[in-house]
């Protein structure tokens, strides 16, 4: 029974990673590549600003007035950084971020422009196989499945390279790299090694992956937490080609981030999308984006400024955290750098596994069939 168990697991992994593994390649890639996408991004920027002995910064009222007098178009948020020698951030929807010094108002550029649109390149591969528009739906469906076969293609490699003898030998040559070895049997203990250390942490990737795609992936998390799923979001955006409102008023700006400051002494970036109504909500982060237990939202009453409303990670539901949890968890952020580091080793563990599954699966179909052509008959006989 158990032999025609891993026999039936062993063709269904063979088809499922030929069919999906230059997906699940072009993923595995395109992730090694991000993995630190926010160090890179941040130490492109070159940014230093000199501190002026007074140290005092504008408000954002003052800053957005002075980016609103060199550069065109409106601006749809603004992040700032408690780090005196950091610039005030400007975002232009998803495209474009152009930075101002927050003591003079002196409006700096786009910064690392180029290194920015190569990320959000590469991760529009990663999510949709960088297609456009309504398309995108299409990519996202295809990554989506490879997904779901690349998380079946682990749990049955492992079932698969159970050694049929206990022996120390047979363990050696599943858990350690031979180095002596040359063609199938390299590809073949690269394989088996790759996977059987990376299985854990690839789980998790691919996992994680899944709740962010798939609606009832997200579900399940939330039933898992005790709680009933939040029900689907409705379209995003406005309307086909409307750009964002121009920003008119910014009585309450200076008060309001102030006041979101003060609420947290620690804060390291206070970001907020521009208002559409009566009241200015802030992101508060303690640390880095990858930790969403130290981040609150401050909502604050305007044109008054006035604090009306703290909500902390700890004040959430179960289910929420750990959907918050499930986004840098995938990229490894979660763990600072050195889950970062963790993710960036899988994903190119996964793009050895794709490459000698593949080479595995060509010599198993076509390896005899083209050594006979070259050969001859004596080939098939083994002469």
């Amino acid at each position: 029974m158990f032999r025609r168990l891993r026999s039936l697991f062993f063709w269904a992994h063979l088809a499922g990673g030929v069919g999906a593994g230059l997906i699940i390649l072009v993923m595995a890639v395109s992730g090694t590549l991000i993995s630190f996408e926010r160090q890179i991004a941040e130490a492109a920027n070159g940014f230093s600003l000199a501190v002026p002995a007074d140290a005092k910064k504008l408000g954002p009222a003052e800053m957005l007035a002075a980016l609103q007098a060199k550069e065109a178009g409106n601006p749809t948020g603004l992040t700032v950084f408690a780090d005196p020698a950091q610039p005030a951030a400007f975002q232009f929807g998803k495209d474009k971020t152009v930075f101002v010094n927050p003591y003079t108002g002196e409006v700096l550029g786009e910064g690392a422009k180029k290194t920015r649109q190569f990320f959000q390149f590469v991760t529009g591969v990663h999510r949709w196989l960088a297609m456009k528009g309504d398309a995108q739906k299409t990519g996202q469906s295809i990554t989506s499945a490879a997904a779901c076969v690349f998380f079946f293609l682990i749990l049955s490699g492992l079932l698969i390279w159970i050694p049929k003898r206990w022996t120390r030998r047979g363990v050696k040559v599943i858990t350690l790299f031979q180095r002596q070895l040359k063609g199938r049997a390299r590809d073949w203990n690269w394989h088996n090694v790759l996977g059987i250390w990376f299985a854990l942490p690839l789980l998790v990737l691919s996992g994680t992956g899944l709740i962010i795609a798939y609606p009832w992936a997200n579900a399940l998390l939330f039933r898992a937490a005790g709680e009933a799923p939040p029900p689907p979001r409705g379209p995003q955006g406005g309307k086909p080609g409307a750009g964002p409102a121009p920003v008119i008023d910014t009585s309450g700006w200076n008060t309001g981030l102030a006041a979101a400051a003060a609420s947290n002494p620690t804060w390291d970036s206070i970001q907020f999308q521009f208002p559409q109504g009566k009241d200015l909500v802030l992101n508060v982060a303690a640390s880095h984006r990858g930790r969403p237990d130290l981040k609150q939202t401050v909502t604050v009453a305007l044109p008054a400024g006035e604090l009306r409303k703290v909500e902390s990670f700890e004040a959430m539901s179960k289910g929420r955290q750990w959907r918050l949890w499930t986004r840098w968890i995938h990229t490894g952020e979660a763990g600072g750098w050195l889950g970062q580091l963790l993710a960036a080793f899988s994903a190119i563990a996964a793009t050895v596994l794709v490459w000698t599954g593949l080479a595995l699966r060509w010599r198993r179909f076509f390896g005899k069939k083209a050594r006979a052509v070259v050969e001859g008959p004596a080939a098939e006989t083994g002469a």
